[in-house]
């Protein structure tokens, strides 16, 4: 089967849709598949596997709901999509936030094949799509298939955009995180490590977790909050934060961390935390953690309890609740036999929505489509 796989969003800039992309690319092209993959690109060449990728347009930053979104705009774009389109003759096209800006809303308009198109987002008020609903209802028609990658991402866009939509998740490789591998050494000296992944943006909810780690001190110091993840200005903010609240031999913070050495630092981990106040439509980095075997304190957002059962692989907290936040921490600092016991439930959720697991749903899907 010849795929066609389009993001909106630079694919030389990590996220969450273009790793989904990139990934299920990949185990599609090992599945006998031929793929392609449509995308705006800042670098020449970017590509994480073995995939292919067309570049189109330039990537410009555009803040979007409290983070920045990596789109071209370009009058000339829908004419150097429909040119790639008729060229390649796809049997499937697979569009990923397909009315979002403007590369997938330029395939879908120019496409003459069966499409599909995945809904990522989830965000509290649908503005986007209230505003465009007139419109995006006549375009959805040129879907053939709908997916969401959760129960609150279908909340999200059929709130607007009606239909019959089929839920398949996002997947993780359990190949890459899991247990197998050697972990930080630097963070191996006797403290319980806390693990933060995350771009360093408002909504991910860090303010929240290094006034938490002020807290937590007070009763137990033995401790260290490694923060992952990149963000220039908002770091400065929060290396400041933390040195006003004598936290400076309590907190790391690494900035990026590329994929392949992600895993060491996750096995390095007693602890992953996940306070981000909303937006989140799934809980990827809560995944992973999990395939790593290691409990996990998050908020309870919609995206976040759609993936983690409170009680079980973790502890589920209220957003922007600090005190709740210090107090699930503490409670997994404390108690060794619960961070072994949580850990080992979240390996086995974690093994479900492996990305072998979830290609195979996205092709019965693709078979379902190209024989109704």
């Amino acid at each position: 089967m010849k795929i066609g796989l389009v993001s909106p969003y630079d694919y030389s800039f990590p996220g969450g849709v273009v790793n989904h992309i990139a990934y299920l690319a990949h185990y599609l092209i090992q599945s006998g598949h031929q793929v392609k993959i449509i995308a705006p690109c800042t670098k020449k060449g970017a590509h994480y596997f073995e995939e292919e990728v067309e570049p189109v347009g330039r990537p410009l930053p555009v803040p979007y709901a409290g983070a920045i979104a990596r789109v071209p705009i370009s009058p000339w774009l829908p004419a150097q999509v429909g040119e790639i389109l008729a060229q390649e003759k796809f049997d499937i096209l697979h569009l990923h936030e397909p009315f979002a800006p403007m590369v997938c809303l330029s395939a879908l308009l120019k496409s003459n094949t069966v499409n599909v198109g995945t809904f990522h987002a989830f965000h509290a008020k649908p503005r986007i799509y209230w505003l465009g609903k007139p419109i995006f209802r006549r375009w959805l028609t040129g879907l053939h298939g709908k997916i969401a990658v959760s129960k609150p991402a279908l909340e999200y866009v059929s709130r607007h955009l009606p239909g019959e939509y089929c839920i398949i998740p996002n997947g993780i490789d359990t190949e890459h995180f899991c247990l197998n591998g050697s972990g930080r050494e630097e963070f191996n000296d006797g403290k319980i490590n806390i693990l933060f992944v995350g771009r360093l943006e408002r909504r991910k909810g860090l303010a929240y977790l290094l006034n938490a780690c002020a807290t937590i001190k007070r009763s137990f110091s033995n401790f260290r909050l490694i923060v992952v993840g990149p963000g220039k200005v908002l770091r400065l903010r929060y290396e400041k934060l933390v040195e006003d609240m004598s936290l400076t031999n309590n907190v790391v913070f690494t900035g990026f961390v590329s994929s392949a050495e992600l895993p060491s630092y996750y096995r390095s981990a007693h602890i992953f935390c996940a306070p981000a106040t909303g937006g989140e439509s799934f809980g990827i980095v809560l995944l992973e953690a999990m395939a790593c075997s290691k409990p996990v304190v998050a908020t309870r957002i919609q995206g976040y309890a759609s993936v983690l059962t409170g009680g079980e692989e973790g502890l589920l907290v209220p957003p922007r609740d600090e005190e709740a936040l210090a107090d699930a921490l503490l409670s997994l600092l404390h108690d060794k036999s619960l961070r072994l016991q949580m850990g080992n439930k979240g390996l086995i959720k974690a093994e479900k929505y492996s990305w072998l697991n979830i290609t195979r749903q996205v092709m019965n899907y693709y078979n379902l489509l190209l024989s109704s």
